[in-house]
């Protein structure tokens, strides 16, 4: 404020003289205004040298100049100097990040919210085979043309991966995962996960090869107790008692073989080439009977139906994937549980669910049930002759059937599976078919 009043000042001692100079020739008008010319001549010089300062050097010192204009010069001559360090900091800063990106591994891609290339690390180039003249500025949709990575791309849904094959190398296995930040901007960073790959091939063929292996000499321990079996009466207690117990783990291990070899498959196959439209009704009955029939009758089971549409997919893995949860439903659930299986339609699409009034499950236990061999009580588990792939089974299916698993437990207060089929999946039959009644 004391240079703006000094400033004022000068302005009215300038003004001043000006009017008495002009008084004395007659003129006071006249020296007023050549008082103003005079500022007027000073302040459109500094202003001159500060339009030249800043646009032709203003890496140089500021223009010398005394009162409001050198406190002017000086205060933007220092935050000009601030600007620099900032400037130089973030350039270091920006140079270190590039330096890492270009060290690591992964390939990384800067997006802009178009979707245009802005920048890439070397890792890109040789995996995905980018160019810096030609491709910086293009859509990425342009340099990655798989249909399943633009359909990926243009999903906005990167809550999860995507592997695909190196567009410039089939045999490189890549997972792809996109981040949106700032505005609107993605970033899309590849692994090559081509060793992984193969170890879980390597897993897959182990077990399916082993488990085929063990098929046969299963089947002849099984033939071989069946026949001690039926000698039982001739034959000591204990050793009878022993063969009913070999029996028993025979038959557990023949399941679990069986087991393994659909997961195995369900993982190999593609899937798709026997899909048809189900009659859903018709096979949450079936399921109703084999359930009851394995709970001997001591359970209630109820099936509701309320809705029409028809569920495309394959009869033989939607079968499995409901009488797994069924089953389950009458393992661990005591006798005269009540049990319900129900179709109807769930948000745009449509679902199975099985529920009952059981004990229920503790929510923490709930992100690992369809892990391999997981079990929430191991030892009721060993007891109720599962094999621990169930759910994994029941996984699996859904994924080929592009649904998935909801699973709703509390301890005392029963579960609930929900298996959610998209709109996608289903069909309207010509003729409306009959609602099936509750089966007991």
């Amino acid at each position: 404020m004391r240079l703006w009043s000094r400033e004022l000042w000068r302005l009215i001692g300038w003004t001043a003289l000006g009017i008495c100079l002009g008084w004395l020739v007659g003129m006071p008008g006249l020296g007023l205004a050549g008082g103003f010319a005079v500022c007027l001549t000073y302040h459109l010089r500094q202003l001159r040298a500060a339009y030249r300062w800043l646009t032709q050097r203003p890496q140089d010192e500021p223009p010398a100049a005394n009162g409001l204009w050198g406190e002017l010069f000086d205060r933007l001559y220092r935050y000009q100097k601030s600007q620099r360090i900032t400037q130089n900091r973030l350039r270091t800063t920006l140079a270190r990040i590039q330096e890492s990106s270009e060290a690591m591994r992964d390939s990384i891609v800067m997006l802009d919210h178009h979707g245009d290339l802005e920048w890439w690390n070397s890792a890109a180039t040789n995996m995905l085979g980018l160019q810096t003249a030609h491709d910086r500025g293009q859509h990425i949709t342009n340099l990655l043309r798989d249909p399943r990575f633009i359909s990926y791309f243009n999903a906005r849904d990167y809550s999860e991966p995507l592997t695909l094959t190196s567009p410039i190398d089939e045999r490189r296995i890549l997972q792809y995962q996109i981040t949106l930040y700032g505005d609107d901007e993605r970033l899309v960073m590849a692994r090559d996960i081509t060793r992984l790959h193969q170890l879980e091939q390597m897993r897959r063929d182990f077990v399916a090869n082993v488990s085929h292996e063990l098929r046969t000499p299963l089947t002849v321990l099984s033939g071989y107790l069946e026949t001690y079996g039926e000698l039982s009466d001739q034959l000591p207690p204990r050793l009878g008692r022993g063969i009913e117990q070999m029996q028993a783990q025979t038959q557990r291990m023949q399941n679990l073989v069986n087991d393994l070899l659909l997961l195995s498959r369900l993982e190999i196959d593609q899937g798709g080439k026997d899909h048809q439209p189900l009659d859903v009704a018709a096979l949450l009955n079936n399921v109703g009977a084999d359930a009851l029939a394995l709970s001997d009758h001591q359970h209630t089971l109820d099936i509701d139906i309320d809705n029409v549409a028809q569920l495309v997919g394959s009869e033989q893995e939607i079968r499995s994937t409901v009488s797994n949860l069924a089953f389950n439903a009458v393992r661990y659930t005591p006798p005269g549980s009540a049990i319900t299986l129900r179709w109807k339609a769930f948000g745009s699409g449509a679902c199975i669910e099985v529920s009952d009034n059981g004990e229920g499950i503790d929510p923490v236990h709930i992100p690992r049930l369809t892990e391999r061999f997981y079990r929430v009580d191991k030892g009721r588990s060993t007891a109720t002759g599962g094999t621990g792939l169930g759910l994994a089974i029941v996984k699996h299916v859904l994924l080929r059937h592009d649904a998935q698993l909801q699973i709703d437990s509390h301890p005392g207060e029963g579960a609930l599976f929900r298996c959610v089929f998209p709109a996608t999946r289903l069909v309207t039959p010509a003729a409306p078919t009959h609602n099936v009644s509750s089966v007991t």
